[in-house]
């Protein structure tokens, strides 16, 4: 479980992504990093800890950039030491940074294809970094950097990774671009909101992330989809993975997102009470003669389904 956001903006994003990552904080408080765009380089600043404790003012002020991506970690994969804090970055092509929410169960198989037949190498044991570098791969085979490339290097991304994925990414000289596996295990949002400069656009683990920032919710990143955003504000999107059966991970609705947040149309705090009305009523069917005299949430953060 980790959190992520990417925003393409009209001036310098690394504040706002600062306040999203604080918003999404409770999905990971292992580790923080922040990549940004500035003309032809990628300013990157990660470490452990909160995003409070990484992201001092000297750090905040060299992350300049219009376009930018952020991540908090939660250890799922791999170790938590530091140099698995992400966003990752590759060289090669182009210049990519990514920032991953998931796991992928056939990571092991990716790694030997990846050094195999990709000759890339992967530096850490984290999944995130195996599925940067397929994706720097599939790039790579396209020879063109444009929406379209982009989106068939996620269709690529897609045909060999398997699990489940929120990415956010940046790529010199295109953009943003942001996808989500094809079952929509882990959740993926995009906003949009006007300036008197133009259009932004972000896209974020949960809609609290958007609301903090004064973005309109557009819709959920579907399943299979891919999101490219360039420099300029041009949004391109399309879902590039074969149809597959929707299967959100329910613990996103009982512990991981925060309550008000909306994922998939859906409520997190009205599915919250729903699931404690549910369980209600199974104790009363298979224990009528119940002494309950309080109920207490486990985990913790879903307090707020036993409060009503």
């Amino acid at each position: 479980m980790c959190g992520i956001i990417g925003i393409v903006g009209q001036s310098d994003v690394a504040a706002a992504l600062y306040d999203g990552l604080t918003v999404l904080q409770h999905r990971g408080q292992d580790a923080a990093g922040i990549a940004t765009v500035d003309g032809s380089r990628v300013r990157l600043h990660k470490g452990n800890g909160l995003v409070s404790d990484v992201f001092q003012p000297g750090p905040m002020q060299m992350l300049t950039g219009r376009v930018g991506i952020g991540h908090c970690r939660y250890p799922t994969a791999g170790s938590a030491g530091s140099d698995e804090a992400q966003p990752f970055y590759v060289n090669s092509p182009y210049g990519i940074a990514l920032a991953h929410n998931g796991n992928l169960i056939n990571m092991d198989a990716l790694r030997r294809e990846v050094f195999e037949q990709d000759r890339r190498h992967i530096n850490t044991e984290s999944d995130s970094e195996v599925l940067l570098n397929v994706f720097a791969h599939e790039l790579r085979e396209q020879g063109a950097l444009t929406p379209r490339a982009a989106i068939a290097a996620v269709a690529g991304v897609h045909r060999r990774c398997k699990g489940g994925y929120a990415i956010v990414g940046l790529v010199l000289g295109l953009g943003l671009i942001a996808f989500r596996d094809p079952h929509g295990i882990r959740p993926l949002v995009l906003g949009k909101r006007e300036t008197p400069a133009g259009v932004e656009y972000a896209v974020a683990s949960e809609s609290v992330a958007l609301d903090i920032l004064g973005f309109a919710r557009v819709r959920d990143v579907a399943p299979g989809e891919a999101v490219v955003i360039t420099s300029s504000g041009e949004l391109h999107t399309e879902v590039c993975a074969p149809p597959a059966l929707h299967t959100p991970c329910i613990f996103e609705y009982v512990y991981f997102a925060r309550p008000d947040s909306m994922m998939d149309d859906v409520s997190v705090h009205k599915a919250r009470m729903r699931m404690g009305v549910k369980l209600g009523e199974k104790i009363l069917r298979l224990r009528p003669d119940h002494d309950i005299d309080t109920v207490i949430p486990i985990p913790d953060t879903s307090r707020d389904a036993a409060l009503e």
